[in-house]
């Protein structure tokens, strides 16, 4: 019962969220903040439609405009690495928590020759619920076929996955999308318009050593594994601030 009374806690939290206007400053997550260093989420510029939505493993700042995430954060640890093994349910689904004209839904994705790519990745959840909540179709992009099923799960998401389980305490993941040269210019797909991205990112802050590191992709078949990139890149390329307050090890 005491489980079933946090996620319906969350749950009221996140609609109540769903119904106000989109900041996205600190207080937006105050349901969440652990998935954040230091309770403090990326600082992004002023977009239409932001919603922040709490889940049991993950914590999504989504656009209505993409109808994709912004980013989804997370925080693993070798515990929550070691709970991991749920079966996966592949049960996709709109997210009710946001308004019909700001959420991407099935139609959307159908023949659409993308894969709904996770942000936060069905492998990473440690729960029956959390495993559930990870095929929200908020926590999605369109993402290309082969790079989702191949070097991405493989070179980036295992990959995250395996430091965080030699780690020394926590690993913080902020995963995301990114449009070039516009979210209103990015092709879209379905009968929503589902942005595709060009990029997808996943920035890995390991708070013990108080260093970071980003995987930088392009969203296409044809990618391949590369060497990640500084988090003073990344920031460069993408102009957000995913650590606020954090100073980092050269």
């Amino acid at each position: 019962m005491k489980q079933l009374s946090k996620a319906t806690a969350i749950t009221l939290f996140s609609i109540l969220q769903a119904l106000g206007h989109g900041a996205h400053a600190a207080e937006d997550f105050a349901a969440c903040p652990q998935f954040f260093p230091n309770a403090k989420p990326p600082v992004v510029a002023a977009r239409p439609a932001l919603r922040a939505l709490c889940y049991d493993a993950f914590a999504i700042l989504h656009s209505g405009e993409s109808k994709t995430p912004v980013f989804v954060a997370e925080m693993l640890n070798r515990a929550a690495v070691a709970d991991a093994n749920e079966k996966r349910t592949n049960r996709f689904f709109a997210d009710a928590r946001l308004r019909s004209a700001e959420r991407a839904t099935l139609e959307d994705y159908k023949n659409s020759g993308y894969d709904r790519g996770h942000m936060a990745p069905a492998g990473d959840m440690p729960t029956p619920q959390a495993m559930a909540q990870s095929f929200s179709l908020a926590n999605m992009v369109p993402q290309a076929p082969e790079h989702n099923r191949g070097v991405w799960a493989k070179s980036v998401e295992m990959a995250t996955r395996s430091y965080a389980k030699r780690a020394a305490g926590d690993v913080y993941v902020i995963t995301g999308p990114v449009y070039v040269p516009s979210i209103a210019q990015s092709a879209g797909i379905g009968p929503g318009q589902v942005r595709v991205p060009k990029y997808l990112f996943k920035l890995v802050y390991d708070q013990s050593r108080n260093r970071a590191w980003a995987y930088w992709h392009e969203n296409t078949d044809a990618t391949r594994a590369s060497k990640p990139i500084s988090y003073g890149e990344l920031v460069k390329r993408t102009g957000t601030e995913f650590l606020p307050g954090v100073k980092l090890v050269d």
